[in-house]
């Protein structure tokens, strides 16, 4: 009897080893449920430099850098697109601010044509300017490609330049760049008009006729509320984080989450250490004042990665979906992660292969599906889909604004 017993014993103690030997680890679950989730939701990434890259190492060249390729420089290329599971890229028309006087229309209308030349050649993209357009594309198995204008200064003060960038795809406009324009003052520029003047606040209604997002990625705090003041269409944050946990002027305040709640806007988390890792961000900001010049900025910048390789994680990033989830909501938060216009990414993000690694994160940290569905896309889904709405109801009631040249403030 004792002898049965201790041989039952050791099949029982047997049995259970055998089971801890074939059972998963927690981790390997949650991957496998973040890969599960990544499949079922539309993953939306609101902002990647690639056209400025291409511009800049590959003479506007898809000969030059074919992205068809797994590529082993930069950030974004077809195959690693596919590997993170991303439905639709925002790509951004980005214009520097030093083109404001040498042809900046010309220049963002050249990246436009990047992007359409891009789609022309790869049969994995295709473009959208819609909601519907994303959710067709992403059903056919393919890659809805959108454009975004980075930087106001690109419209020259006209509004019918705003238009015609829209009538080529654009959908939506970062306000300002890293300089203040002579309607929209800048974060990381000084404060001139306190906010937007009247022709700025022309142009976020002009934006919200025609269904263009009006982005504040870049803005100042005064321009972030004057636009949530005007605007009739939710707005969107397309690269930007928690000013709370990194405070870094490119981040977004505690006292404006709220009003993109109201809003119904969504804030997408931006990847860069510089925003998102707090003693990153705060010497950042130090070094900004005391090198206002840029050149001089970027060269003290390239010294302290130099020095101080403090990158971050994935952990950092989440906490930044943590902390604007739980001031302005789940159905606020996005992601924006700036790759190819970054030189630095945290630890485990390292390019476009990696959304996986940030949704796997977010279930540990108790997200649930419908959580992550709505942060991976939904969220801006819901918003694009909705200043389509406001665009068909101001459209019928108004006609296309007149006003040319700045006006006031």
């Amino acid at each position: 009897m004792r002898w049965t017993a201790v041989v039952m014993g050791q099949a029982v103690v047997s049995l259970i080893c055998a089971c801890a030997a074939v059972t998963p680890p927690a981790g390997h679950d949650l991957a496998r449920r973040a890969r599960r989730i990544h499949r079922e939701a539309i993953v939306v990434d609101g902002h990647n430099d690639l056209p400025w890259r291409m511009r800049t190492e590959g003479s506007s060249s898809f000969d030059v850098i074919d992205i068809a390729q797994r590529l082993s420089t930069g950030h974004t290329d077809i195959p690693r697109l596919r590997e993170g599971g991303v439905d639709a890229q925002f790509f951004a028309a980005y214009v520097p601010v030093d083109f404001i006087s040498q042809g900046a229309l010309r220049v963002c209308l050249e990246q436009i044509d990047l992007v359409h030349r891009m789609v022309s050649r790869y049969p994995d993209l295709e473009l959208a300017t819609g909601a519907a357009d994303v959710e067709r594309i992403a059903r056919k198995g393919k890659i809805a490609a959108l454009i975004g204008i980075e930087g106001g200064h690109c419209i020259e003060n006209s509004l019918g330049a705003l238009r015609m960038v829209y009538a080529l795809g654009a959908r939506y406009m970062t306000l300002t760049h890293n300089r203040t324009l002579e309607w929209a003052d800048a974060a990381t520029d000084s404060a001139r008009h306190g906010g937007l003047t009247p022709f700025g606040e022309e142009v976020v209604g002009e934006m919200n006729r025609l269904g263009m997002l009006v982005d504040l990625s870049h803005v100042s705090d005064e321009t972030m509320r004057d636009a949530l003041r005007v605007s009739r269409a939710p707005v969107i944050f397309s690269h930007s984080s928690a000013r709370a946990i990194a405070d870094h002027p490119r981040n977004v305040p505690d006292d404006v989450l709220p009003l993109v709640k109201a809003n119904g806007g969504v804030v997408m988390v931006n990847f860069y250490p510089g925003f998102v890792v707090p003693e990153v961000a705060r010497a950042l900001r130090e070094l900004r004042a005391r090198y206002p010049d840029p050149a001089e900025y970027d060269n003290a910048a390239s010294e302290l990665w130099r020095a101080n390789p403090t990158r971050g994680t994935v952990k950092t990033l989440a906490d930044h979906v943590d902390h604007i989830a739980r001031v302005a909501g789940v159905d606020h938060v996005g992601l924006g992660s700036d790759y190819d216009g970054i030189d630095v990414t945290p630890e485990g993000m390292e390019d476009v292969s990696r959304f996986p690694v940030l949704a796997e994160e977010l279930l540990r940290r108790g997200y649930t599906d419908e959580d992550l569905r709505k942060i991976l896309g939904g969220n801006v889904l819901r918003v694009l889909r909705r200043a389509e709405e406001v665009a068909e109801t101001l459209q019928a009631a108004s006609a296309p604004r007149s006003a040319t040249a700045v006006g006031g403030g």
